[in-house]
């Protein structure tokens, strides 16, 4: 079977194919056909199910394409792995919404339809937990949506916590003080944090307690009012200490917790308070719970194999 696409933005082709051509690539590999552009008309050739299928990816892309320049290699495997699911229109919708710019000018979307899906949560509730495995953008769009608020003068501060689990090394081998030695755990938000303010506003919120990051024991004993608050790790948690943190917030403030739950590095004997409190908090007004799978990761693709590889070994494949 051949199907044609006529009267393609000539405009848009670069961005679908690629460079190189690589993306076209990926679809005719997954899709199993043979895709060739001539002028405006794209043409697909192949076995019925499998022309509809690149046909849908396609057609997806050529959406996506009006809202971005460049379309990566990660986005066309994902748009392959939903198109037979998932209209072009709600895909290209929902990976065209903006939530912060960076401190170069590059716009934060989100880049599947778990993250949009996220966002919205985040957004509607007070307290929302997005759990996955890594890479798939939980505490990065968290960020940046505390980014946007402080921004837009929504809330007045952002607080940033990691419980200070050591996971195979020891914090007594580290050198410096007290905050040397915590800062490797809480370095992705510092990173997360530099990448939308730039070093200057960075710098200057942090002098001014703006922006607090600290370890997960720094909590105890506050109220957190008018304050985006983020808990990274979440699943190194005990269940006192995740109660103690649920319990931070005050007035006009809104909490982010994010986790692995399959990457739990307490000591043998203890409970999650991460995986505690998804079974007891699933059903409460405000609270929402997200959660991502290996297709959301958006990361290099080598991340999502060894996520693959380690799940078919827990599995004993």
């Amino acid at each position: 079977m051949e199907k044609t696409l006529a009267g393609v933005n000539i405009e848009y082709l670069s961005a679908v194919f690629g460079a190189f051509d690589e993306n076209i690539e990926i679809i005719e590999k997954e899709c199993g056909v043979k895709i060739i552009s001539r002028a405006d008309m794209v043409s697909v050739t192949g076995e019925k199910s499998n022309v509809e299928h690149a046909e849908n990816t396609l057609n997806s892309l050529f959406e996506i394409a009006k809202t971005r320049d460049v379309i990566d290699t990660q986005t066309v495997k994902y748009i392959i792995s939903l198109s037979d699911q998932q209209s072009k229109e709600n895909i290209a919708k929902a990976l065209d919404q903006c939530i912060c710019i960076t401190f170069s000018g590059k716009p934060i979307k989100p880049k599947t339809i778990s993250q949009k899906k996220y966002i919205d949560s985040i957004n509607k509730n007070v307290v929302t937990f997005g759990v996955g495995p890594a890479g798939t953008g939980k505490t990065y769009l968290a960020v940046a949506l505390a980014v946007n608020a402080l921004k837009n003068k929504q809330l007045s501060k952002i607080v940033l916590t990691r419980p200070a689990v050591e996971a195979g090394e020891s914090l007594g081998f580290l050198p410096g003080d007290l905050q040397n030695k915590v800062d490797p755990y809480l370095r992705p938000l510092y990173d997360a944090l530099f990448d939308m303010l730039g070093p200057d506003t960075y710098q200057r919120y942090m002098e001014k307690g703006i922006i607090e990051i600290a370890p997960l024991a720094y909590m105890r004993g506050r109220t957190l009012e008018n304050s985006f608050i983020i808990l990274d790790e979440a699943q190194n948690t005990t269940i006192e200490q995740m109660k103690m943190f649920l319990t931070r917030f005050g007035f006009n403030s809104k909490i982010v917790v994010t986790g692995d739950v399959t990457q739990v590095d307490l000591p043998k004997g203890k409970t999650s308070g991460l995986i505690h409190a998804l079974k007891i908090l699933n059903n409460i007004d405000m609270i929402g719970i997200y959660k991502f799978d290996k297709r959301d990761i958006i990361r290099h693709e080598l991340v999502q194999k060894i996520v693959d590889a380690y799940e078919n070994t827990s599995k004993g494949r």
